[in-house]
């Protein structure tokens, strides 16, 4: 259930151009942001300062607990997304997602 509410979501933030991937994009406009995914592919103290960021500005994080490969296959992209930036989500897509990723994958 969550891969698919997850997906879906991505892919409707990718169609509709409200997002920003990469690391290092992300945390330069982490304030643009609703909601940050960091793949487990992230070096530790990169994906500790995105989220640090991240809670400083009030915004939403999950760890994706899988690879960057995986998580650009989620996305329907052809490429690794180590972080991904949703800049467009409901805040009801936010909660859900918290919601099902700490019963699933989170810390």
């Amino acid at each position: 259930m969550i891969k698919k509410q997850l997906e879906k979501t991505l892919k409707d933030a990718i169609k509709e151009d409200a997002y920003i991937i990469g690391a290092k994009q992300v945390l330069s406009n982490i304030s643009k942001s609703k909601l940050v995914l960091v793949s487990k592919s992230v070096p530790h103290n990169v994906s500790e300062k995105i989220e640090n960021d991240a809670k400083k500005s009030n915004i939403s994080t999950i760890a994706f607990d899988d690879t960057s490969v995986n998580l650009g296959k989620l996305c329907g992209l052809q490429f690794r997304v180590s972080a991904i930036s949703l800049t467009n989500i409901a805040d009801a897509d936010i909660k859900t997602l918290q919601k099902e990723t700490e019963s699933k994958w989170c810390c």
